[in-house]
């Protein structure tokens, strides 16, 4: 086979040594890099073609013979494992502590017992007051919660604000 030959088959078969790596499980952005060693591989050993209708054919098992050169020189990599604690932090608890701690005591409460799981019948009954009145101080308790950690919120924003408008 001419060079000139072999060019033309190169220009014909380059994309199918391609395909065909990746058939056999070779990464894409590798399966071209081993196509094009091996189809330079070839040109450089051009003589010891035999049958010139075979050419992509030859390619291909040089292709794969590069490739597995390639898995053999590698270092073994393997994969660490992801290493988890068992203690594992509750970080919506350290949040709800937060909130709770700018709340006022007759709201803390009543918003506490909420989360232990009762309900407003259950509170009302306890405290000797009507549903709809848990119901409401509920109500307040949550909207005073919120305004309290947004107000909390923005204080703790303006400095960061200042420093950075300064500078």
């Amino acid at each position: 086979m001419t060079r000139e030959g072999y060019g033309q088959a190169y220009q014909r078969g380059f994309n199918l040594t391609v395909r065909f790596l990746i058939s056999r499980g070779v990464p894409r952005d590798m399966a071209r890099d081993i196509a094009q060693a091996a189809w330079a591989k070839g040109w450089e050993r051009l003589s010891q073609l035999r049958n010139e209708s075979m050419v992509i054919t030859w390619v291909n098992a040089i292709a794969m013979n590069v490739h597995r050169s390639v898995l053999r020189s590698e270092p073994a990599y393997q994969a660490l494992p992801e290493l988890y604690t068992r203690a594992e932090i509750n970080l919506a608890a350290i949040d709800l502590a937060r909130i709770l701690k700018f709340c006022c005591p007759r709201d803390r409460a009543l918003l506490e017992l909420q989360m232990q799981g009762e309900t407003a019948e259950e509170i009302a009954r306890k405290q000797g007051v009507t549903e709809t009145a848990i119901r409401i101080r509920l109500l307040r308790a949550r909207r005073a919660a919120r305004s309290r950690v947004e107000r909390k919120a923005v204080q703790t924003c303006k400095p960061n604000e200042t420093k950075r408008n300064a500078a």
